[in-house]
């Protein structure tokens, strides 16, 4: 339910939003027409780098007409894929944004580059002239421009002169249509991307001064708003500084191969966001599960991580993100210790405060449940609540709300409309041990209740231990009224095996590494999960939760004891 409170602020949302459809309907109608059309360039100055990891094995499949795009496979039956009824949404926008080049590229072959120059033209002749649909998305396109400029070297050599001045003529018409639109865009990492594209295009092709003034002034100005001191994004999704970097580092590197020095703020946000990064990144490579993170492939990461120059260890404070990093010789938590992102930005965002990640070795143990991007829409809502999350709930309920309004919905999503509004935090460092106490406010508004955490890391990585506390205002004890009901879970990751041994200790185990056993001051129960961040769509695990009434029991303590080094330790 919505609160009555909370009404203007959703209607503030959809008048704005309904005014930016407006703009960008404005925009794309017969008054802005003109601006679309104008100058072909002769040719494509610099090719920036693709830095995203690409599967030759693909260029196979797309030749005999398997899209294999977003999770979902397509027969096009020997049609063109444009020309077919798409599965989704995702599928139809990886379709049109061309990442997908990247794979007959490393297919290094002349039938995937006469495939890939078949298949430019074929979206030219049935995309390429109308400018209306999914395929026309501001979104879309600005990925659609980073890719056929990063593989116009695919495309373009060796290519017949009409088709080079059809591939010319349309990208530039993309360009100029993404020049008038991007200012309309919705806020986040689409709309910087958009603005790296068209940075990205006045490198590459010839412009004018003003144009190329312009295209880096905006984008510094979006680099300054949405990418924060400490490093991460706005959205607090980890995933997207990893997106988003895979974009900026060829960016820099374009700007290094030209004439004109790359603009401060880029060097100064990749040098931020590098560390970031890797203090998301668990030791088997992926990265941590929050604010609408899923699967994550580590050659992506390391991919990118390759272009960091100073290296180093990972940061262990994200103030500014809201997030805290512990490690110890092999093991390593990382905690979501802040608010929700600004309400704009919060569409994908999670109610998981106080959550965190554990992983030891080369395995996660404790995870969050995480997302599954392309899977079934109603598995959104679970994954983002705060149940799917390493942490306590109370009454069934999430520590934030998301704004799900019939009719409000289609208009600005789900946003969190309300949620903790402060978490209060401090670093633990002595010798032999580090953690954080923190807390957070995001269950007093409908019960009068906070929640605070203790975790501390000690014995060279090898105990964890916490306590979970609840109390009313002024650190004054709970009543009990009935309502004050909590499960604290530590959702485990799929590939751990969990057995209970006679004396109900729990203990956890990943093949060929570290050991751990898990107690605590009340009963321990293991319960049935879902894990949805797997790389096939969501698998059944298994969760550790224990439950407690606040009021009689206002603290609960629990640690993880590493009994048995693996093979890693």
């Amino acid at each position: 339910m919505v609160a009555l409170s909370e009404t203007p602020q959703l209607w503030g949302l959809a008048t704005a939003q309904l005014w930016r459809r407006f703009r960008r309907r404005v925009r794309m109608g017969p008054l802005y027409r003109w601006r679309f059309t104008g100058f072909t360039p002769e040719r494509v100055l610099i090719a920036p780098q693709d830095l995203r990891p690409a599967d030759p094995q693909l260029a196979e499949e797309f030749y005999h007409g398997r899209f294999a795009l977003a999770g979902r496979v397509v027969e096009t039956g020997g049609r063109s894929p444009f020309l077919i009824e798409p599965p989704n949404a995702a599928w139809q926008a990886a379709l049109h944004n061309f990442g997908w080049l990247r794979h007959l590229r490393a297919a290094g072959t002349d039938l995937a580059t006469a495939n890939a120059r078949a298949l430019l033209g074929d979206w030219i002749t049935t995309h390429g002239r109308s400018i209306s649909g999914p395929a026309w998305l501001p979104e879309v396109t600005a990925q659609r421009i980073i890719a056929w400029l990063q593989h116009s070297s695919l495309i373009l050599a060796g290519t017949d002169l009409r088709s080079y001045r059809q591939f010319m003529r349309s990208l530039a018409m993309q360009v100029r249509y993404l020049r008038t639109m991007a200012a309309v865009m919705d806020d986040g990492e689409e709309k910087l991307r958009a603005r790296i594209a068209l940075a990205l295009a006045v490198l590459a092709l010839p412009v004018t001064s003003s144009t190329s003034r312009s295209a880096r002034r905006n984008l510094e100005f979006e680099l300054v708003r949405q990418i924060l001191p400490d490093g991460g994004h706005i959205s607090r999704n980890p995933l997207t500084i990893l997106e988003l970097l895979a974009d900026l580092l060829p960016l820099r590197q374009t700007y290094a191969s030209g004439q004109e020095a790359p603009p401060k703020a880029l060097i100064e946000a990749i040098e931020r966001m590098l560390p970031a990064l890797r203090f998301f990144r668990h030791h088997d490579g992926s990265l941590a599960l929050f604010n609408g993170v899923g699967a994550t492939m580590p050659e992506r990461v390391i991919a990118v991580l390759r272009h960091d120059d100073i290296g180093g260890l990972p940061l262990t404070h994200a103030p500014h993100s809201g997030y805290e990093r512990l490690s110890m010789d092999s093991t390593t938590i990382i905690a979501d210790t802040g608010l929700a992102p600004p309400v704009t930005a919060s569409r994908d965002a999670h109610a998981g405060c106080l959550s965190f990640e554990m992983s030891s070795g080369r395995n996660r143990y404790i995870v969050n449940a995480g997302v599954d991007r392309y899977g079934p829409p109603e598995f959104r809502p679970l994954a983002r609540s705060t149940a799917a999350h390493s942490t306590a709930t109370i009454n069934d309920t999430s520590s934030c709300r998301f704004s799900s309004t019939s009719g409000l919905s289609t208009m600005i999503g789900t946003p969190i409309i309300a949620g903790p509004t402060k978490v209060n935090i401090e670093r633990i460092e002595r010798e032999g041990a580090v953690g954080f106490v923190a807390n957070h406010n995001g269950y007093v508004r409908p019960f009068g209740i906070y929640h605070e955490r203790q975790i501390v890391l000690s014995h060279n990585g090898s105990v964890i231990e916490g306590i979970d506390s609840f109390f009313a205002s002024g650190r004054n004890p709970l009543r009990d009224t009935g309502a004050e009901d909590v499960v604290i879970r530590f959702h485990l990751h799929p590939s751990v095996n969990i057995t209970v041994d006679e004396h109900g200790l729990i203990i956890l185990q990943a093949e060929n590494d570290d050991i751990w056993m898990f107690s605590a001051t009340v009963q321990p129960f293991v319960e049935d999960s879902l894990f949805f961040a797997g790389f096939r769509g969501p698998v059944k695990t298994r969760q550790i939760t224990l439950s407690i009434n606040a009021a009689q029991r206002p603290e609960v303590e629990w640690q993880f004891t590493r009994t048995t080094l693996g093979v890693y330790g």
